[in-house]
């Protein structure tokens, strides 16, 4: 293993970008399109990389029936459902397998499993993500976005900019923050003390069975159970019940940290039953369960109010911390010089495992060079953005990472044991990075580089022939290209108005730009799983399912895809036909000039599949 070395920076450097050129718009680098927000805002596009059989990812029953829609991805494919969507945040954790995605106009997107009790179980495609609008569907005023967002293991929570959290999933001990139920099985409101006191919240974090939320004052709450402490105030409740049976202390609504009244809080973050806190003076403070050493204290004493981690509370300013995050059974602190430090079970043998975890914080030698400006934990994986002259550089490590969430590349292993570049994100922004238990998405600044990535899914049953006129190439020089979604072909002549040369930076055809988020490829519904059959959850509910492909044919040759195929051909031509006759412009956004003459076409002149990674642009040829 090579040693990453990184000359430290005094200033992350920060690329400008222009989003896409569009006939719709003139933009400035760095800012939107303004039919999608008005504000300046920094926003990326959406990469995933590990497991997406979502029924089985985690679970003793791993092996996927149906490999084909519900790959492991071995590397960052560019998720294509949310391609056409501007992305300023992603969020989960390392105890979640489901995912959001928050836009410039402030919704969400959201795509996973969410596990809400016994014959309750939901599964939203990441090829149909489920939107979120904070004014329709959670009842918020007009005006108010999505700020922040958390995923636990069974709920999730979402911070609106009026200072409002609203909560889903499974509650029965209060962890949305409402009288405890089996759940909660759409978005609502928390009880807000803090706006009752003049605040907002601004930030919230998710556990197994509790919940924190930081407000912009800089106050901490928590809710839900206190087994370990991890409420902050103080006692578990532990108690004997009826059976002889231990409970603990139930908190169904927020509950102010006292112990950090006094200060001012800017960053909390969750393990599976602890909370790491970072005051504006750079001091770190840890509460809750410490099995393997996870508070960084030495011990492995749970501690119930919040406690000063010394190691990080005197001597000069570079030494308090600038970044603090939680692992399932570690911490991470990032100080003001960049360094990576680590306490607790990081890893499954050798120093930092459960037989021998770090005691207190200690750096990772093999990043003691790099300026660390983000740090992620997912289930297995370590992540961190590290500062250089020349950009920004991703940094990886997990072992045993099973699904491909570490996305290190189809020919790599799938662990890795030590810290190691990204190969397959280098040269690549990352703005923004969120692990899951088996999965990981990645927050992109569009680019040359980034659009090489292979998408998913690879196949989307991408029309042979041009889309407007439905004709084969006329001559060796017409020129055609595809839209970044759909992949659907068009010839430059046929677009309203029409192109004469291929205008830079992305593109999309009409009906994927006005439709951003909207369901991509085949989006069948998926068997149940046998844990499901097993645990009554045949009736699984599915959400965010979509059409199956054009002309889809059973696997046994027979079905309703095989007998509907040509009808269904016809009614695809006639909905062709009314969009022909729109007024509306045919195209939406510029497109980023690709290499010539590298179609693979059939031999009747048609625009056959695609072999590339990426087919974006080509000038079709004959052939003789």
């Amino acid at each position: 293993m090579v040693r990453l070395l990184a000359i430290p920076s005094s200033s992350h450097h920060q690329h400008t970008f222009t989003p896409f050129s569009s006939p719709f718009h003139s933009l400035s680098p760095s800012i939107m399109a303004p039919a999608q927000s008005g504000e300046d805002v920094k926003w990326g596009r959406v990469a995933i990389c590990g497991g997406t059989d979502w029924p089985r990812l985690g679970r003793k029953d791993r092996k996927s029936e149906d490999e084909e829609t519900s790959p492991d991805l071995l590397e960052p494919h560019i998720l294509r459902s949310l391609t056409n969507v501007q992305a300023t945040a992603v969020y989960s954790s390392h105890s979640a397998c489901n995912f959001i995605v928050i836009d410039v106009d402030g919704q969400a997107w959201t795509f996973g499993r969410y596990n809400l009790g016994p014959g309750k179980e939901t599964i939203i495609s990441e090829n149909a993500p489920q939107k979120w609008r904070v004014h329709e569907d959670l009842g918020a005023p007009k005006g108010t976005k999505i700020v922040h967002a958390a995923c636990g293991r069974n709920h999730s929570l979402m911070v609106g900019s009026n200072g409002q959290v609203w909560s889903m999933g499974i509650n029965t001990l209060g962890q949305c923050g409402r009288t405890p139920c089996p759940d909660i099985p759409k978005y609502k409101p928390v009880d807000a003390p803090w706006i009752k006191n003049g605040d907002k919240a601004v930030m919230v974090g998710a556990g197994i069975t509790f919940s924190a939320v930081l407000t912009e004052s800089g106050k901490v709450y928590t809710f839900g159970s206190g087994e370990k402490g991890q409420l902050g105030n103080g006692t578990t409740g532990e108690r004997i019940t009826t059976g002889n049976k231990t409970a603990y202390d139930v908190e169904p609504y927020p509950l102010l940290v006292k112990e950090l009244q006094d200060k001012k809080i800017v960053q909390i973050s969750c393990g599976q039953q602890h909370v790491i806190a970072l005051d504006d003076a750079g001091l770190v403070y840890v509460w809750g369960y410490n099995g393997y050493c996870r508070l960084g204290l030495g011990n492995q004493v749970d501690i119930l109010k919040p406690k000063v981690v010394p190691q990080f509370s005197g001597g000069s300013v570079t030494q308090t911390a600038d970044i603090v995050t939680a692992g399932p059974t570690n911490s991470v602190v990032v100080d003001k010089q960049g360094m990576y430090w680590m306490a607790g079970k990081w890893k499954n043998s050798g120093e930092g495992s459960s037989g021998s975890p770090y005691s207190s914080f200690r750096y990772i030698q093999d990043v003691m060079g790099c300026r660390m400006t983000l740090v992620a934990c997912g289930g297995v994986t370590h992540w961190g953005l590290v500062a250089e002259d020349d950009g920004i550089m991703t940094v990886a490590w997990g072992q045993n990472a099973a699904n491909g969430e570490l996305g290190l590349g189809n020919e790599q292993p799938k662990s890795a044991t030590k810290p190691t570049k990204h190969e397959p994100l280098s040269g690549i922004e990352v703005i923004g990075i969120a692990p899951s238990q088996n999965s990981t998405i990645f927050l992109a600044v569009p680019s040359d580089k980034f659009s090489e990535l292979p998408r998913h899914p690879e196949d989307v049953d991408a029309s042979q022939h041009c889309k407007i006129c439905s004709e084969d190439d006329r001559d060796d020089s017409d020129t055609s290209l595809q839209c970044d979604k759909c992949d659907d072909p068009y010839h430059l002549r046929c677009l309203n108005p029409p192109l004469s040369t291929v205008p830079e930076g992305e593109w999309f055809c009409r009906r994927c730009y006005t439709t951003p988020g909207a369901p991509i490829g085949h989006v069948a519904t998926r068997k149940p799983s046998s844990y499901q059959e097993q645990h009554g959850q045949a009736g699984g509910r599915v959400q965010g399912t979509g059409p199956p492909k054009r002309g889809a044919v059973a696997k046994n040759g027979s079905g309703a895809g095989a007998s509907k195929k040509k009808r269904k051909a016809v009614e695809e031509d006639e909905e062709e036909e009314d969009w022909r006759d729109d007024d509306d412009d045919d195209y939406g956004s510029g497109k980023k000039k690709r290499g010539g003459d590298d179609s693979d076409e059939s031999s009747d002149g048609e625009w056959g599949k695609r072999k590339r990674k990426n087919p974006r642009l080509f000038t079709s040829k004959r052939e003789d």
